[in-house]
């Protein structure tokens, strides 16, 4: 089986997160995307989050009644920051049959040489990269004698292109602290619990 795996703060999960991972599934016939909240974004030190049980909450709401995604709340109950290396381990170890993808942007994949052990990442999964269409990836050198070749080689091959979503979370944010509408940006349920829950303003 085929899984992949979309980690992400999610402050909050939008549409646009949602369209791409399932834009990255049907181009490779994945069965599941389990999706995970981080609890400390290495790449976003000293940015405040919303708390972990919040953005917990709402991407439970994001993807209520859809099949082909599940939530899992690993990252958020680890201690420290939310390392790529670690998770995929530990999906790894629970799921030693399937074969596993992560899912990132194209930014991510510029900055995948800072990355904490991705030699040891791109043993356990395939790295998939969402891009826009016509984004250059380029020739990843910073990669060169981090990874083997071949590796390199397979995460260019692993460059996908997938819709063009300009929503942005730093942008909901903003609306909602401007007291402006995030209706079609956001799923409904999110948009609600966003309210109810004053977050944001």
């Amino acid at each position: 089986m085929r899984i992949a795996l979309f980690g992400g703060s999610f402050d909050p999960i939008h549409h646009g997160h949602l369209i791409v991972a399932r834009a990255v599934a049907e181009h490779l016939d994945i069965a599941r995307v389990i999706l995970l909240p981080s609890r400390v974004p290495p790449h976003k030190p000293g940015v405040r989050l919303a708390a972990p049980e919040h953005r917990l909450a709402m991407v439970r709401l994001a993807i209520d009644g859809d099949t082909l995604f599940e939530c899992s709340d690993h990252d958020l109950t680890c201690a420290g920051p939310s390392y790529t290396a670690h998770t995929v381990a530990h999906f790894r170890s629970i799921m030693p049959d399937a074969e596993l993808f992560w899912i990132i942007g194209a930014d991510s994949l510029r900055e995948l040489h800072t990355w904490y052990e991705p030699a040891q990442i791109v043993r356990h999964c395939r790295i998939v990269t969402a891009v826009r269409p016509g984004y250059e990836i380029g020739e990843l050198l910073e990669l060169a004698g981090l990874l083997p070749v071949e590796a390199i080689a397979q995460l260019r091959r692993d460059v996908i292109e997938s819709p063009r979503i300009d929503i942005s979370a730093t942008d909901i944010r903003r609306r909602v602290a401007a007291g402006r509408s995030i209706r079609y940006l956001v799923p409904d349920g999110v948009h609600d619990y966003v309210a109810t829950q004053g977050l944001y303003a």
